[in-house]
Formats: structure tokens, sequence, C-alpha cells
């Protein structure tokens, strides 16, 4: 292990490059890179959703949230010896009810305040938006599509569909606009002020991520996303000094044309990278050599930024090819072979610890019944109460054998 302090004069802490071997894969050595905070504080615990802040604005939400469902949430999580939380909210889901959407973050905030959990308030989407995607889809409000004939409702949302390539496109380009001609980066930026003019006072609130797992669909969209993440760190700053996320892209295919290597990943980064952190999903263990080579890019560029790495999303799924509407190959979860045992949740923890990692976050705690059962910590019981389950107990076990000196106090 080979350890070299980084100065950065625009950066508020040290850094240490920490470089480790995984393995030796058949003819090729593997190594794997990573900026790690010199910190005493990790942040660790598990993803939730919530019921007003996670509506649709194309269909209605079924599912009823129990009764104190935050401050029996938090309760449960901090007992497990957890310190963070990272909460997953949708903008269209805030222009649907607007009320009761600020209402559920300052119970979120509250509850955390209460049970000294730290919480990063995400800025979610898949499949982009219910316009695009009524089943599945949730995200960006309806007013940035339906004046544009260019984004047909209805015709899915993913990175496989020819109208998200095309909204997508727009959207680094700075061309999506609303009735008004107003633009969708500052139409964003005014929303993530509201969501900050109501939970930034809480002590427990630990920051914002600017939005999760964008789409990229040309080499020539890294560096707009990169000024996009500019503008929004910018603007953001004028109302908090707290730790801002940016998200890595999808689709995160190493062999795909738009050129994935760490060099582009590092063109996202924000020009002010003053308490900013980089957003990565792992689904999967890094121990095969495409998880491994996947993990290491985002790693190399966060050594080429000097930004810490936040894995935002963990989990162990099997995905298999399966082919859209469109006739597309594309790879679904396979929710019956997917599964994670004490061993394999150990490691994750062990590997994230060893690269010195700034934070992780289990996908993940709901109240919603899951098709896949391992992206659930809990069950609801008839009267309404919270069960743990035996991934909460892996994952509990996983982070105490880890970082034993940690805790949420």
């Amino acid at each position: 292990m080979q350890t070299i302090t980084i100065t950065r004069p625009h950066v508020s802490y040290r850094l240490v490059l920490v470089v480790v071997s995984f393995a030796l894969l058949l003819s090729n050595s593997f190594v794997l890179y990573v900026h790690g905070l010199d910190t005493n504080q990790i942040f660790f615990g598990v993803n939730m959703k919530g019921y007003y802040t996670s509506m649709a604005q194309s269909r209605t939400t079924g599912s009823v949230m129990p009764a104190d469902y935050f401050d029996d949430s938090f309760k449960l999580i901090s007992e497990g010896g957890m310190n963070h939380v990272r909460f997953v909210f949708y903008w269209e889901a805030y222009e649907k009810d607007p009320t009761n959407f600020m209402l559920e973050l300052q119970s979120v905030a509250q509850a955390a305040d209460k049970y000294n959990v730290n919480v990063i308030y995400d800025n979610h989407q898949f499949h982009t938006s219910s316009w695009f995607n009524p089943q599945r889809g949730t995200g960006f409000p309806s007013y940035l599509f339906e004046n544009n004939p260019s984004y047909p409702a209805g015709n899915g949302g993913g990175p496989k569909y020819t109208p998200a390539k095309v909204w997508w496109t727009d959207w680094w380009n700075r061309r999506v606009v609303d009735s008004n001609g107003t633009d969708g980066w500052t139409l964003q930026a005014e929303f993530l002020k509201k969501i900050m003019d109501t939970v930034d006072s809480h002590q427990s609130t630990l920051g914002y991520e600017i939005l999760s797992e964008p789409q990229v669909h040309n080499s020539d969209q890294w560096e707009k996303i990169g000024k996009y993440n500019t503008f929004m760190v910018n603007e953001l700053r004028k109302y908090t000094n707290k730790t801002l996320v940016y998200s890595m892209n999808i689709p995160v295919d190493l062999k795909s044309p738009i050129n994935l290597i760490p060099e582009n990943l590092a063109k996202m980064a924000p020009q002010n990278s003053t308490n900013v952190v980089f957003k990565i999903s792992i689904y999967g263990l890094p121990t095969g050599s495409y998880q491994q080579a996947r993990l290491n890019t985002f790693l190399q560029a966060s050594n080429i930024t000097g930004i810490p790495i936040y894995v935002g999303e963990w989990n162990n799924v099997l995905r298999e090819q399966t082919i859209n509407e469109e006739g597309t190959a594309v790879f679904e979860i396979n929710p019956f072979e997917s599964d994670i045992n004490q061993q394999e949740a150990n490691q994750f923890v062990k590997i994230f610890k060893d690269l010195g990692i700034w934070g992780l976050a289990y996908w993940k705690w709901d109240y919603v019944s899951l098709q896949t059962p391992n992206f659930n910590l809990i069950s609801i019981g008839d009267n309404g109460d919270i069960i743990t389950n035996k991934y909460f107990k892996q994952l509990e076990v996983a982070l105490k054998s880890n970082y034993p000196n940690q805790s949420n106090q």
C-alpha cells in the first residue's frame, strides 16, 4: 500500500491516495486507485424513500406509508449503529403536491435530528420521468416535456429509448425550457433552493445530491455535464455550505460508444470542488473482471479530480439480457436469482473501507414490498410496525465488523 499526501488549495480537507491491488486477472494486473478523506468520520447507512416525496405525476401511489414511519425508521437505523440516510425525492413529486412534499421533508429532518442521523437529500430520477414511462418512471416534472413534440408521452425514458436520447441531449445543451422559456437548469436550481430552505438549518442535514445517475448519449456530453454541475454548485453555494454530490452517469457500459473512461468521467466534476463528493452505484461485488474494471474506472476518475468517492447505492444483483419494445437488447435485474449473503455483505463493506470511501448507503429501506427481496431491509406488519429482515441484520453485522469504532453518536 502506498500513501501520498495531496494538497489542493481549493479543497478544505487533506486527501490520501490509496493504491490497492485486488487481483491478477489472466495476464493483466488489476490495481484500484482512490482518493479517500483523512477523517475520523465515515457516513454509512441506507437509502430511504417517502410517500409524498416519491409520487409520480402520471399515476397514483397505491401503497400507504405507516404512521410514524420516519420516527420509527430513524430510531431503528440509529439503534443498528448507522449514522447516515440517503433520502430519495423526485422533482415531479413536488409539482404534484408541494405542500405535503415539504411537510414530509420536515418530518424526515426532525426524525434525523432526534436520532442523530446524517441525511443526504437525493434529487432522484428513474427512467427520466413518468411523462416518458407512466408505469415505472419518476423524476423530472411534466412541464419540461409537454410543450415539445420531440418528447412524446409514454415512449420510454430509459437510455435505450429515442425520446430519452433526444431529451437528455437537449438537457445538456440547456435547451429544455418551460412554457415561459425558462431553461431547465435554472428551474432545477430554484427547486433545490426550496429544498434547502426547508431542511438546511437542521443539524442532521449533511448535504444534497444534484441529480442521480443522469443519462449520457454521446461522447461530446461529458464536458457539458461538467458545465451543468459547475452551474448547479455555483447556484447552490449561494444558499448552503453543506456537502454537494454529483453523480456518475448511466448507462455504465465500458464498451459503449460514449467512451466511458476515467478522463471523461473527470470532466463531469464541477470547477468548484470544495466539499463536493462523487456518487457511484455498485450492484455487484467488484471481484470479477467486469465489476473490477467498472469500479477501477470510477476510482481513477476520483484520482484525477481529487474528489472523494461516495457509494450512494450498493447491493448485489444478477442481470440477464432481455429484448425491449424497440427490439434492443438490454440487461434487466433477475429478482429470483439476485441475492446477498453475510459473507458478500462483509466483503462489500471491507472493500469500501479499504478504499477509504467517504460514505456508503445500502439500497434500500422501503415500506413498499419490492420484487427483488434483497432490495428491501424491512417489511410492514399487520399493525403497521416496521419489521427488519435478515438483510438488515447482515448489513448491521458487516458495518459493525468493519467500522467497530464508529457509531451514530
